[in-house]
């Protein structure tokens, strides 16, 4: 792909800052502004039962309001069920309650650091919304969070045709099939809740739309096939400082592996993946947490940059 203009300029900058000395208030994780537990040192909660339906309500409605007021809100500690069915119903659920129309799907978690860091047992899906969806390069506004910008840098497909319910489950070549772009792209979380490796204990980040909040959209591939995604590379820089490097087979081995995951975990759930709709295969960078003025650069090498600056 022939790269010009902004963005070559940009990608030569950025580039040549790869060896410069990180800025003091930097880390491997972006700023340190997660809270006070440490990535892996959340508390399991105590309670392992289901929510009851009059429960997932209350769950709902704390989120949904949390989210549409920019509120953060404290889980009650007798709402606190560690419990993944109950996270998969709230999920479901969640996007009704929220009012917000869907645009596809994200795969949190998917890599292993990240459940290690997160204290979970699987890959967590969450949806993505129209209303907070950007084309690169992109200002993004306070309005879609309410703690944490939350950036994570993802390879994501938009899908060319429907995957319906059905009993049988997709295979790769099934959705290879049904791709019509490639993107690189920067996902970014939030939650309502507060403290966010604590979360975990009670999958509170999880329930909470997997921590989905708004989606930066890089430059889109028709004929991706042949890139080499597990190997494709990609550079994660804050201010032009370097932060680290990731790649693709950090999303379950293979990106397509990760969106194929998805598709399934919603068809099992007797709901439809729509042509037109994104799916993000999860973060090859780990985390990387930044505030308001913050300048969000990804080096996706051929693929080119995706940025995102936080206003």
């Amino acid at each position: 792909m022939a790269l010009v203009g902004y963005e070559r300029e940009r990608l030569d900058l950025i580039r040549a800052n790869r060896n410069k000395p990180r800025a003091d208030y930097l880390s491997d994780r972006g700023r340190l502004i997660h809270g006070p537990t440490p990535p892996g040192g959340s508390k399991p909660s105590p309670r392992e039962s289901d929510l009851s339906p009059e429960e997932v309500e209350e769950v709902l409605e704390l989120i949904s309001t949390g989210r549409k007021t920019r509120t953060p809100v404290v889980m009650p500690e007798r709402l606190r069920a560690r419990s993944w069915k109950s996270m998969e119903e709230v999920i479901l659920r969640l996007e009704y309650s929220l009012g917000w129309e869907g645009a596809g799907w994200k795969v949190g978690a998917a890599s292993l650091d990240v459940r290690k860091a997160e204290n979970i047992p699987s890959p967590s899906p969450g949806r993505l919304f129209v209303r907070s969806i950007m084309n690169s390069p992109a200002e993004v506004p306070s309005e879609f969070f309410v703690n944490y910008r939350l950036c994570e840098c993802e390879f994501a497909f938009q899908l060319g045709q429907d995957f319906p319910v059905r009993d049988k489950e997709y295979s790769e070549s099934d959705i290879r099939a049904g791709i019509e772009y490639l993107a690189p792209v920067i996902e970014i979380g939030d939650s309502v809740f507060e403290d966010w490796y604590s979360l975990s204990g009670y999958f509170g980040g999880m329930y909470d739309n997997a921590g989905g909040a708004a989606f930066v959209i890089g430059n889109k591939v028709k004929d991706w096939m042949e890139i080499d995604l597990p190997n494709s590379n990609l550079d994660l820089y804050v201010n032009d400082y370097y932060i680290k490097s990731g790649k693709g087979f950090q999303a379950m081995g293979h990106p397509v592996t990760s969106l194929t995951w998805m598709v399934n975990w919603v068809r099992e759930r007797g709901r439809a993946v729509y042509a037109g709709e994104w799916v993000s295969t999860g973060t090859c960078t780990g985390h990387c947490f930044v505030q308001v003025g913050d300048l969000v650069s990804v080096d996706f090498a051929d693929l080119g940059l995706v940025e995102a600056r936080f206003i």
